[in-house]
């Protein structure tokens, strides 16, 4: 197969953790007979620093003719002053909307070996194996923005087709696991989120009658995550929910450097970056953990390019590393036990060539 992959490093650890995703593809690609071509391009504050556009034309372009994208992080103190007029974030919201991705799937999947990474209690931890759909292109982050000296404005507005797609990919993605959905808003006082609550009634009524449905307020469901979360199999929520609670879910892994993401659209192409930010604080120093972006990348094999069996032997990969200690120190038992961003990426490779 020959596929085309934008590849968009980005700020503080991108760079550090895309380059072991592209180890991995690029092995991935000698090991089943593949062609991928992997170009890298400006996003970004890299971009804001070259050119001034978080989102340069041609970074743009050789995405839209790309057959998925593969994205670092982005972001940092030097483009975050509150009166700088452009900022990486930007970049991405523009991306996102561009790419037509308006479906953000974040599975979260304990890993036996790191029951004790998490500060949770390991018996609360067993079994969590749960998705979050969260839509990507709606809410308040899109929605019209004011400001005057004495006040601001963020408006919040979902449309109902918005609501309707982003719930049938919930729906379909519960047909395949457990059969359980849950939908989280806040209907007790948005009424965006209560527009939310009735269209997803409906369309869970007509369309998928054998998927259980449970409605959840946000922050009802914020404290259940951690009390019982394995009671959990698919929830799907908006944007800015979404965004929050997908960060907290991750402490049930252990770090946020372990979870990817996939964002989805109609067609096969598709925008793939782990959960966490760029980090600035640790980069540099090549300890960021890569696994999450590795498992960006398996997810664009099986999304994009259809290619099932080759993202499961990189899920498979990664998964018996962790269980032999190839840990960088977010997750590490002991400090000085952790490997480097590299090493990890090593470890990796040595488990995706056994198979």
């Amino acid at each position: 197969m020959k596929a085309n992959i934008a590849v968009l490093p980005g700020d503080g650890i991108g760079p550090e953790v895309v380059a072991q995703g592209l180890r991995c593809l690029r092995a991935v690609a000698k090991a089943y007979g593949h062609e991928f071509a992997l170009t890298e391009l400006p996003f970004g504050g890299a971009a804001i620093d070259l050119s001034g556009n978080p989102l340069p034309e041609g970074t743009l372009k050789a995405c839209l003719e790309a057959d998925a994208v593969l994205l670092g992080a982005i972001g940092g103190p030097q483009w975050s002053a509150p009166e700088a007029q452009v900022r990486p974030e930007q970049g991405l919201l523009a991306l996102r909307r561009a790419l037509g991705v308006y479906a953000n799937l974040r599975p979260v999947k304990v890993h036996p070996a790191l029951l004790a990474a998490s500060t949770l209690k390991p018996e609360v931890l067993q079994g969590v194996d749960l998705v979050f759909v969260r839509e990507l292109t709606g809410g308040i982050y899109f929605g019209e923005k004011r400001r005057d000296p004495r006040s601001a404005t963020d408006v919040c507005t979902y449309t109902v087709e918005e609501v309707e797609r982003i719930v049938r990919v919930a729906a379909r993605l519960a047909q395949q696991r457990r059969g359980k959905l849950v939908s989280i808003d806040k209907s007790n006082v948005l009424e965006t989120s209560r527009l939310w609550r009735e269209v997803t009634t409906r369309v869970m009524r007509a369309e998928f009658p054998k998927v259980s449905l449970e409605h959840m307020l946000v922050d009802s469901a914020a404290m259940h995550l951690i009390r019982r979360p394995r009671d959990f199999d698919v929830l799907v929520t908006e944007n800015m929910f979404g965004d929050i609670l997908t960060d907290e879910a991750s402490m049930l892994a252990g770090s946020l450097g372990l979870l990817p993401s996939a964002s989805l659209g109609e067609g096969t192409r598709g925008l793939y970056e782990p959960i966490h930010g760029s980090a600035p604080d640790i980069a540099g120093q090549g300890i960021a953990n890569p696994c999450g972006t590795i498992l960006s990348a398996a997810l664009l094999l099986r999304h994009s390019l259809g290619l099932s069996a080759e993202a499961a032997a990189l899920e498979r990969a990664v998964s018996e590393a962790i269980e032999h200690n190839a840990r960088t120190p977010d997750i590490a038992a002991s400090r000085d036990r952790a490997l480097s961003t590299e090493r990890v990426g090593d470890a990796v490779l040595e488990r995706l060539r056994a198979a």
